[in-house]
């Protein structure tokens, strides 16, 4: 980056009178003279003004500081930041797709319905459902969804008891925040020092005033779950439905299914397992799946086959209503589509092995420097908890930031909440064994270096642009605008 002069806030290049643009002469009448006054600024908005030359090389130079897949390895456990295939850009950007407008009549769009139809399909197989829907927008979004359909499949059978939900806790957060925002009560259930479910503190949960058990498999400790079918006979015996957070589906992928181990429900996360760009917080899709018999639930509205081989739109009565415009976020849908016919089934397969050979790989190397509170073979991701020398006061989150000076974005940090110290590693399957040696090599280095040199450490990063801010006063005193600097 050029430090020099563009790395200063748009703000401070400002200079009164310099534009980037040129109008031509307003031929119609002046719309903001007839606002009221009350709705109209007292004072200027404070836009910054500069010319557009200024604008691009200030914002272009910006950019070389992002970090993101395309850029560097991306560590993320639980999140999966995995590489993004350029093929799938190229077929989302068609013309045909990226000018496609939702209300355009069924007859017109046949292409646009045959993929809806096609990837929700697929989905289907890969998680051992009956039918699946593709209009949640991202993956809390199909989670809030699912939970919803738990809670209309129980009113449809008149039990309005049912207002709990069951939820390990090792979850993710925003499994209980999805079942607080369905209006559900959240039940936490405790772990064994494996990291899987405790079935024994299970049973005395199970009433009929749950609603569902939520879980994902591997588990947030990149465990898997080995009694999920005790389980789900426990969940059904008590009436109620076995749901799967499918964020961690990645190393199953032609391994196991969760419809096979009877869950009833299940979100995926397209930007985990099936490479579409997490976009800083969206667009996403977060499709979910239903066992045979709650297909009718499935929200408004659905894309069907017709006999004839064409495709039709409806919408049921008997559906839980409607929880996006259209069908979610269709260019999402055509890269999940495109990677998974790149693949193939045999791609799929190799591609959760990859992960999960990857993710031990590191766990195994580093091992003898970080701690392991979980000793046993892990799927995709794992968690250290933090060094396993305490001594020097070097924690998790300086060993985050002193990755950032060896080019290695941080890991997911202290979550989850089981360990003092979390720090969750996840390689993904894309990454080389070169890149995989050079982070090993980085983690290495960085607890040598808080043995010997524990100040460097508790002091990095040293060569960001923007070095330790104080993440609390943000929190808690947040500066919104220029002014208030």
């Amino acid at each position: 980056m050029n430090n020099k002069l563009y790395d200063k806030l748009i703000f401070e290049l400002s200079r009164q009178g310099r534009r980037g643009y040129s109008l031509p002469d307003r031929h119609f009448p002046d719309a903001i003279a007839s606002f009221p006054d009350a709705l109209l600024r007292k004072s200027d908005i404070g836009l910054p003004q500069a010319d557009e030359l200024t604008v691009v090389r200030h914002y272009t130079n910006m950019s070389t500081n992002n970090f993101g897949v395309d850029t560097g390895f991306y560590p993320l456990g639980s999140c999966t930041m995995k590489y993004n295939p350029k093929i799938n850009e190229e077929m989302a950007s068609d013309p045909v797709i990226a000018s496609l407008h939702p209300d355009t009549p069924v007859r017109y769009c046949q292409g646009a319905l045959a993929i809806y139809h096609t990837l929700a399909e697929a989905l289907a197989e890969i998680g051992g459902m009956a039918e699946f829907t593709l209009n949640p927008y991202a993956g809390a979004h199909g989670e809030l969804t699912g939970l919803m359909l738990c809670r209309a499949w129980h009113d449809s059978r008149g039990d309005r008891r049912r207002t709990k939900v069951i939820i390990p806790d090792s979850a993710h957060g925003t499994n209980p925040a999805s079942a607080a925002v369905a209006g559900l009560q959240v039940v936490p259930v405790r772990s064994l020092p494996d990291g899987t479910v405790d079935v024994e503190a299970l049973a005395p949960l199970l009433d009929d005033t749950v609603a569902a058990m939520m879980m994902t498999n591997p588990n947030t400790l990149g465990i898997f779950e080995r009694q999920i079918p005790e389980i789900a006979r426990m969940v059904h015996d008590a009436g109620a439905l076995l749901y799967y957070d499918g964020a961690n589906l990645n190393p199953m992928l032609g391994i196991a299914r969760p419809g096979d181990m009877g869950f009833d429900i299940m979100h995926i996360n397209l930007h985990k397992t099936f490479s579409t760009p997490h976009g800083g917080g969206g667009p996403g899709s977060g499709p979910v799946g239903v066992r045979k018999g709650l297909e009718h639930l499935l929200p408004n509205p659905r894309v069907i086959k017709k006999t004839d081989g064409t495709y039709d739109i409806i919408s049921s009565p008997d559906a839980m209503g409607r929880v996006s415009s259209t069908f979610g976020n269709f260019a999402v849908v055509v890269r999940a589509l495109s990677y998974i016919l790149s693949l193939g089934a045999d791609g799929l397969m190799e591609a959760g092995g990859l992960a999960t050979l990857n993710a031990n790989y590191i766990k195994e190397s580093l091992r003898d420097l970080y701690e392991l509170p979980v000793d046993t073979v892990c799927k995709h991701e794992f968690v250290f908890d933090g060094l396993k020398d305490k001594s020097t006061g070097v924690t998790t989150l300086n060993v985050a930031k002193r990755l950032l000076d060896y080019g290695f974005h941080a890991p997911t940090i202290y979550f989850p909440l089981l360990f003092h110290e979390s720090l969750m590693i996840e390689p993904t399957e894309t990454e080389s064994l070169d890149t995989i040696d050079s982070f090993i090599s980085a983690m290495r280095d960085i607890a040598l270096e808080a043995a010997s040199d524990p100040e460097m450490v508790k002091s990095a990063p040293h060569s960001t642009p923007v070095r330790r801010p104080d993440d609390t006063d943000a929190a808690l005193h947040p500066r919104l605008t220029f002014d208030e600097l």
